[in-house]
């Protein structure tokens, strides 16, 4: 045989041993394809219909799985922008927000309801829901399990609470929300007035007698009725005896008299040791709870 010469010839051995390793991986890679679409699983949240995806998502609702029902209203809203489950979902993602641990986000949920729907039947309860998650920032479980004093604290979110829930009263006087809100408002009417009594002695105690004053002035004309009036009262009467102006501190102590005959400040006077508002301390827990 003639060989030209550059070119070579394979040789018997050779040849045929490059066929099979082709064959091969032709073989595994429509394995590898088919593998992939027997073990590809379908996502529910994005091929379930709008009845099942709400029956799942209020199933993990129920069962206190938030994490799970958050997930599924959020997508259940993004695929169905438009109809009564989406309007329901949008008020339970809010709670189950709120329950959650995410509080930012459910009052975010909660108000584009209220702007969204502010005719929809179930409004009153949206409202009652954006309250309640402001009350529930401004006490935490924590500080209650601590028996940490939150009145210490700036109470921002317990005004806006107490505003949310009057503002629930003042439109949806006769439904059920309106007299746990009322329950409620008691409660924080009491902690608000606590906090300006706190402040109050403060004051008082460094001999600032006109910010003593004012504070106790603002208690009685921001949260009448409440369990702490009759510190305010005697906060007034020591502060008008400290600046001089001994007829108004008898006028308070007049008004102090005829609606708590018992209270400290008229036992003993001013103590030389402690203060006479040690004895009011705790400033009673029995009736923070109003």
């Amino acid at each position: 045989m003639i060989q030209h010469p550059g070119l070579s010839c394979p040789s018997l051995r050779t040849a045929p041993s490059r066929l099979p390793r082709w064959v091969l991986l032709l073989c595994c890679a429509a394995l590898l394809a088919g593998c992939g679409k027997w073990f590809k699983r379908e996502d529910p949240l994005e091929t379930l219909p709008v009845e099942a995806m709400y029956a799942e998502a209020k199933d993990a609702l129920k069962a206190g799985n938030y994490t799970r029902a958050t997930r599924y209203y959020q997508r259940l809203i993004a695929r169905f922008p438009y109809g009564p489950y989406t309007e329901q979902s949008q008020l339970e993602l809010a709670y189950a927000q709120h329950r959650n641990g995410q509080p930012e986000d459910a009052l975010s949920t909660v108000n584009r309801f209220i702007r969204t729907y502010p005719a929809h039947r179930h409004i009153a309860y949206a409202y009652y829901l954006k309250a309640l998650i402001n009350f529930d920032r401004g006490n935490s479980a924590l500080d209650r399990l601590v028996g940490i004093d939150a009145t210490q604290r700036d109470q921002a979110l317990n005004v806006q609470s107490y505003n949310d829930f009057a503002e629930v009263i003042r439109r949806f006087p006769d439904t059920r929300y309106a007299v746990d809100a009322r329950q409620r408002m008691v409660y924080l009417r009491n902690r608000l007035a606590r906090h300006e009594i706190n402040v109050a002695q403060y004051y008082l105690r460094r001999r600032a007698y006109v910010g003593a004053l004012k504070r106790a002035q603002f208690l009685l004309e921001t949260y009448p009725q409440s369990a702490y009036q009759s510190d305010a009262l005697a906060i007034m009467a020591e502060s008008y005896r400290q600046l001089g102006q001994q007829d108004l501190a008898e006028d308070a102590l007049r008004v102090l008299k005829l609606n708590d005959p018992d209270h400290p400040y008229l036992s003993g006077g001013w103590p030389r040791r402690g203060g006479w508002w040690r004895k009011l301390v705790p400033f009673g827990d029995e009736r923070a709870r109003g």
